[in-house]
């Protein structure tokens, strides 16, 4: 006999409700049964069921609209400025399903521009990957990143498609200093296919740069449809 514990009723409902807007199933912009609908369909009252809605409106995955029904909310998804983490974590920490595609791992030349970031002459070899992170199915970021080969000499052997390059170099290779720069910009075609963008939409995108061992790490472009993603941050 299992002694796992029954789900509060409203918790039934609020879970039927996110699993079938995860699945895709009912999709931003649907309106979702009402409140006796899902009353009748799970046996309990309808402030049960008004409970489980209303948490699903404060955590902004659904909208309630007064006089017209409840609807499935644009989804922005959140990143924290406060400290560097791994986006499968973010993803995760949220409850929902990361996975990547690996687009390139390669090693290139800097240019002068590239160059001038990491400290080296132009010309000198440097590591290239672009990894498109996807949350419950739908691509939120675009990964182009920079790496030095000095501090990382491993980075092209690596599957980052079971691992993110964040994640594998803040194990080889421990983080001194940290800068960025957020702005919106209309992204690349190339960006914009990737991330399944219609025409005329613009990116956050978030440029950073890492230290570690006295030396630029890494250098990377992070882009972000701005309609379905934000940053956030506290001190």
């Amino acid at each position: 006999m299992s002694n796992t514990p029954t789900p509060p009723a409203y918790q039934r409902v609020k879970q039927y409700v996110l699993e079938r807007i995860q699945n895709g199933q009912w999709k931003e912009g649907d309106a979702i049964p009402g409140e006796e609908a899902l009353a009748r369909e799970f046996g309990v009252s309808r402030m049960t069921v008004n409970r489980a809605i209303r948490e699903l409106s404060d955590e902004q995955i659904v909208e309630r609209v007064q006089g017209s029904g409840t609807y499935v909310a644009q989804q922005k998804y959140q990143a924290t400025l406060v400290e560097i983490r791994n986006i499968a974590e973010e993803i995760a920490a949220r409850g929902h399903a990361h996975r990547s595609e690996l687009h390139k791992l390669e090693r290139v030349k800097a240019d002068e521009t590239l160059a001038r970031a990491f400290g080296l002459k132009t010309g000198a070899p440097l590591f290239h990957s672009v990894v498109v992170h996807f949350e419950n199915g739908l691509a939120i970021q675009v990964e182009d990143r920079h790496v030095n080969p000095e501090v990382a000499p491993d980075y092209l052997a690596q599957d980052f498609t079971s691992q993110t390059p964040n994640a594998y170099l803040m194990r080889v290779a421990p983080l001194q200093g940290v800068s960025f720069v957020i702005e919106a910009v209309l992204p690349p075609a190339a960006v914009a296919e990737m991330l399944a963008m219609p025409s005329g939409e613009p990116c956050l995108v978030l440029r950073r740069q890492t230290r570690s061992m006295g030396k630029t790490a890494s250098v990377a472009a992070m882009w972000h449809p701005a309609s379905r993603y934000q940053f956030a941050g506290s001190f």
